[in-house]
C-alpha cells in the first residue's frame, strides 16, 4: 500500500543551470501550512551535493566576474521583470510553505523585486568589476521566515559584485528559491552562476568544509544564525549576517 509521501515529488536542487535530481538519505516533506497536507519533499542532502553545487559555482566565477558591474546588473533587472511576471505564483509559494498570510507575502515578493531593481543604477553606468567580492562563492543559508526576500538580501549584492552563489533554503520552504533559480535562467543567467543546494546542517557543514566557499551568509533567526555561525566557527569560514 503506498503511503501518502510515496505519492509526493522531491524537490530537485539546481545547479549549473538546469534542475538535479539526487537520491538524499532523507527527506523533509513540506507541508501546507494551512492544512498540513503534504504537497512536495525536499531532499536532505550532504557533502556530495554541496561539493557539486560549489563546483559548479567555482567554475562559472571566472566568466561572471569579468563582466562588467553594468553587464550582472542587467541581468539582474532582467530575473526582476521575470519574477514580476509570476509574482502571485511566488506569492501562492511563500503563502503555502511559510504559513504567511497573503498580504505579507505579495509584500515579501515587492520588497524582492525592490531590492532587486535596486541595481539600476549600476545597470546604467559602465564600470568594471568590483575587485575582491569578485573571486568569490558565496554560500548563503535562509531559514523559512523570508524565503525569498532572505537569500536575496545576500545573492543580489554578491552578484553584483561579481560572486557566484550557492543558496541553501529551509527545507521547510525550498520552493521559492528553486522558482527563482528556473527563473534565472529564463532571464539567461549563465549556468553556476545561481545555485540551490537543498538540506539542513549536514549540508550547511558539507558546504563549510569546502575551499571553493569562501564565505557563508546567513538570513533569519538568530537563534538558528548561531547554530550555522558556529559551524562555520569550526571550519574557519566567515560567516555573516
Amino acid at each position: 500500500m503506498m503511503s501518502e509521501t510515496d505519492q509526493v515529488l522531491a524537490i530537485p536542487l539546481w545547479i549549473n543551470g538546469r534542475a538535479y535530481l539526487t537520491m538524499a538519505p532523507a527527506f523533509f516533506d513540506v507541508r501546507d501550512a494551512a492544512s498540513g497536507e503534504i504537497k512536495r519533499r525536499t531532499p536532505l542532502c550532504g557533502a556530495s551535493e554541496a561539493l557539486a553545487a560549489a563546483t559548479s559555482a567555482q567554475a562559472a566565477l571566472p566568466d561572471w566576474a569579468a563582466r562588467s558591474v553594468a553587464e550582472r546588473a542587467a541581468l539582474l533587472l532582467a530575473l526582476a521583470d521575470a519574477l514580476a511576471g509570476y509574482g502571485e505564483h511566488f506569492a501562492a509559494l511563500i503563502s503555502e510553505e511559510s504559513g504567511k498570510d497573503a498580504a505579507l507575502a505579495a509584500a515579501e515578493v515587492g520588497d524582492a523585486l525592490s531590492l532587486l531593481r535596486g541595481v539600476a543604477p549600476a545597470a546604467a553606468s559602465d564600470t568594471g568589476s568590483t575587485g575582491t567580492a569578485a573571486n568569490a562563492v558565496v554560500a548563503i543559508v535562509s531559514d523559512d521566515s523570508a524565503p525569498l526576500l532572505g537569500p536575496l538580501r545576500h545573492a543580489v549584492p554578491a552578484l553584483l559584485a561579481g560572486a557566484t552563489v550557492v543558496v541553501k533554503p529551509s527545507p521547510k520552504a525550498p520552493s521559492a528559491a528553486f522558482a527563482l533559480a528556473e527563473l534565472s535562467a529564463r532571464s539567461a543567467f549563465p549556468g553556476g552562476v545561481f545555485n540551490v543546494l537543498h538540506g539542513d546542517l549536514a549540508a550547511i557543514e558539507g558546504l563549510c568544509g569546502l575551499s571553493e566557499v569562501s564565505r557563508l551568509c546567513f538570513a533569519g533567526d538568530p537563534a538558528l544564525g548561531a547554530k550555522v555561525a558556529e559551524i562555520a566557527f569550526r571550519y574557519d569560514k566567515p560567516c555573516v549576517d
